[in-house]
């Protein structure tokens, strides 16, 4: 009984201890860490290098905000990003005109006998009674709400709707191809200025790695 209750404290304890190094390790990178400041050319703009440094996933996680013009703004485009925003306030307020023009209009016509519920009331509901086939000499119906007619701009609905979804299109798909020009454009510039190169090397066989470094004379 000893035996087992020392065997299950050491156990105990090496769970604990290596939790703590893990720990330990885990926060001693990240606490009070600093990025390592990395040689830039000289003829490089502060503009290059934040291009050279964007990210798409931050792009992406800006796209999760409702606002259109996220990703234009990231990517350093502000003037297409205010043309995206202007555009999407224009949709919203074709969307709220449209809305706001539709009067109701009387009900509408139907070639077939009409049922009403509720005449004459506020909760007055018309019906279509479109015969669909026959019973014991009796002819069967199938009721169809009939609804009212609407007069005023309602195209400006579908049309402010459609051009909104447009633009948050535009913004993601046209932002994320933006960054990676304005990326891959730094990239390449300073890129042909290097005069040295870092490739790396793996031998499978005697299982090691390494880094094979060239300079150009």
């Amino acid at each position: 009984m000893k035996n087992t209750t020392l065997i299950i404290i050491t156990l105990a304890l090496n769970i604990s201890f290596s939790q703590n190094d893990n720990l330990r390790n885990r926060y001693r990178n990240d606490i009070l860490s600093e990025n390592p400041i990395n040689p830039i050319p000289e003829e490089m703009t502060f503009d290059e290098y934040q291009d050279m440094n964007r990210r798409l996933n931050v792009g992406l996680l800006l796209a999760a905000i409702p606002i259109p013009g996220m990703i234009h703004h990231y990517a350093g485009e502000k003037k297409i990003a205010k043309k995206i925003r202007w555009i999407a306030a224009g949709s919203i307020l074709a969307i709220i005109g449209g809305a706001i023009s539709m009067k109701e209009d009387g009900w509408r016509e139907s070639p077939y006998t009409i049922y009403i519920e509720n005449p004459g009331t506020g909760d007055e509901k018309r019906y279509q009674k479109i015969p669909i086939g026959e019973t014991g000499g009796e002819i069967d119906y199938k009721y169809v709400d009939l609804g009212k007619k609407y007069s005023g701009a309602s195209f400006l609905i579908p049309l402010g709707i459609g051009v909104l979804i447009g633009d948050y299109l535009y913004d993601y798909i046209h932002g994320i191809r933006t960054i990676e020009s304005k990326r891959d454009k730094v990239r390449f510039k300073y890129g042909k200025k290097l005069d040295f190169s870092f490739t790396p090397t793996y031998d499978l066989k005697n299982k090691t790695a390494g880094i094979s470094f060239t300079y150009n004379f």
